[in-house]
């Protein structure tokens, strides 16, 4: 099996991240290929970074045509349905793979994310998937996300400062990681506060597994039709 992670921005060093954070969980016989964009902005912060990086991604996204799924590594889901009509192959973003899984092993989650400006299209996207009421907040850290890319030991502190606002005052029972990012501190931030630390990047590569050993492909009848459907 061969899963392509795709990070929508152009940072190289987060896309690094990204794909160790994958491997780490994926299966002995999957293959992880990660890329990143290589047109767009170097981050991923509100409306406008969604809207303009979407075309650098859908030609990433072209220039791999022998992968079996495909995880955007924007917790945003950047081009999510955009991507899905390109291809045939199983598509999942981030952040709905993130909400799935806490849905499923808690009864109520917050998540911790990055600037505040974020927060209303990820409040948006849970909405969406029909996960707003097991949604208790989305929490804004303010850490822009390349300051993730510094191992400032400040920005692990305000990021745990918010889980544990979010155990105490939203009574949270999973916390959810709001940024690719963030997903080499999952281990770590589980052990350290006793319940469920949810990164994207790992929910996403092991949800897509699933999904093709299942043999399920996205579907090509109504709103992912497209007049030309890929290789995939």
């Amino acid at each position: 099996m061969k899963i392509l992670i795709v990070n929508p921005n152009t940072t190289a060093s987060m896309t690094t991240k990204i794909g160790a954070a994958a491997r780490a969980v994926a299966r002995p016989d999957t293959e992880i290929i990660a890329s990143n964009s290589q047109n767009g902005p170097a981050s991923i912060q509100g409306f406008l970074d969604v809207a303009t990086c979407v075309p650098g991604l859908l030609e990433e996204v072209a220039r791999h045509s022998d992968v079996d799924a495909i995880v955007i590594a924007c917790f945003d889901d950047t081009g999510l349905d955009a991507v899905r009509t390109l291809v045939s192959v199983p598509v999942l973003g981030i952040g709905e793979a993130a909400y799935h899984a806490a849905s499923m092993v808690s009864n109520k989650f917050s998540v911790i994310t990055t600037l505040s400006r974020s927060v209303p299209g990820l409040e948006n996207n849970l909405m969406r998937y029909g996960l707003g009421q097991k949604c208790a907040r989305v929490r804004a850290t303010d850490i822009p996300v390349l300051k993730l890319e510094e191992g400032d030991p400040a920005t692990l502190t305000k990021i745990r400062t918010e889980i544990r606002a979010a155990i105490e005052q939203d009574n949270a029972e999973a916390i959810v990681l709001g940024c690719a990012g963030m997903a080499d501190l999952m281990a770590e931030l589980s052990g350290e506060f006793g319940l469920p630390i949810i990164d994207g990047v790992a929910a996403g590569i092991t949800f897509a597994e699933a999904l093709v050993n299942n043999g399920l492909r996205t579907s090509k009848k109504g709103a992912y039709l497209t007049a030309e459907i890929s290789r995939q």
